[in-house]
């Protein structure tokens, strides 16, 4: 099974859910209670070297610099062998009002961390098993890539829950991006059956496959489809030739990168507008953009021509797409979907 990286770079037995949170490193802040440790420790040694004619060791009466990084050394963990021992009023008021207070500092310092780190342990633990209980009909994004961003991007721009999208990806950058995007994120490897169900792959509504590689692609398609039959599967695939091998392998929809950009270049050679208006409704923000709604209770009885400020393309009724054309759809009825070109929300 994939693992990721725990609190303090260590590793747990399975893959947890990233959450998009703004955390910090912990190995900085195990780093930064290290310092303050040590310069406890430096404090307490300070004191004793300097005052070390305050000071008596059982061994030869004397204290040097190793016996005050020695004494500091059992004081603060609270060890207190008794060997060297403050002899002066003023070294032992100094122990009892500068020297216990750090040593208590000290203790809670590590108590501190070490609660820190099963509480974080525990609560990452809950905060997963809580997310996969409520994941039901949501968006697995597997290669969170250029092209994951831009479908979730695409998702954000059409006012789709992206608390119900969640990313798989085995790069920490990418589980940084996600988490800036505001998705939760799984590190791993998508083609592995384990880390798919740690996604709760088994009940998600659409499934979208971004990998760089067809292979992967492929492999991740037969698994996909071997843990939830039911979900709509989309797959970014490089080259044409595989796009039979991917709809064998289960994918519903197979977008061909390298074809895509090739139509889109043809295009803009026989007709610059032609390729500027194509390439207007592929990007998102400005200009014009498709959309898939439920029609109105208005609009119900008429025909699509009769939307004016949107242009109708194609009608969904009882999940059958037909274009605007199909004598089937010149009456809109209650429950259709129309997918239309309308101005881009800015």
């Amino acid at each position: 099974m994939s693992r990721m990286k725990g609190a303090f770079g260590g590793r747990t037995s399975e893959a947890l859910v990233f959450l998009p949170v703004r955390a910090t490193s912990p190995l900085r802040a195990l780093g930064r209670r290290v310092l303050v440790g040590l310069i406890l420790l430096a404090i307490i040694v300070a004191i004793v070297w300097f005052d070390r004619e305050s000071y008596t060791d059982s061994a030869d009466g004397t204290v040097d610099l190793v016996d005050a990084l020695y004494y500091a050394t059992v004081t603060m963990t609270t060890t207190g062998y008794g060997d060297i021992t403050p002899v002066a009023t003023h070294s032992r008021l100094i122990n009892a009002i500068i020297v216990t207070p750090l040593r208590v500092a000290f203790l809670a310092l590590l108590v501190g961390t070490t609660l820190e780190v099963l509480a974080n342990e525990g609560r990452r633990m809950f905060i997963d098993a809580r997310w996969r209980k409520r994941m039901r009909n949501h968006v697995v994004v597997i290669g969170y890539g250029t092209k994951g961003r831009s479908a979730v991007s695409t998702m954000r721009r059409n006012e789709m829950d992206l608390s119900k999208v969640v990313a798989i990806d085995s790069s920490a950058a990418a589980l940084a991006d996600a988490s800036r995007d505001g998705i939760a994120a799984i590190e791993g490897d998508g083609t592995r059956r384990e880390l798919l169900q740690r996604a709760e792959i088994s009940r998600a509504r659409e499934i979208v496959i971004t990998l760089s590689r067809d292979d992967a692609a492929i492999l991740t398609t037969l698994t996909v489809r071997r843990l939830n039959p039911s979900a709509h599967v989309v797959v970014a695939c490089r080259e044409h030739d595989n796009v039979s091998l991917l709809r064998q392998s289960g994918a519903d929809a197979v977008v061909t990168s390298s074809d895509a950009v090739g139509r889109l270049l043809g295009l803009s050679a026989v007709s610059p507008n032609l390729g500027s208006v194509i390439e207007d409704l592929l990007s998102s923000g400005e200009g014009l953009e498709v959309f898939e709604r439920l029609v109105t209770a208005e609009e119900v009885g008429g025909p699509p021509s009769a939307i004016t400020d949107e242009r109708v393309v194609a009608v969904v009724r009882n999940k059958t797409l037909r274009r605007f054309f199909d004598p089937a759809v010149q009456e809109l009825q209650t429950g259709d979907n129309v997918i239309v070109i309308r101005q881009a929300n800015t």
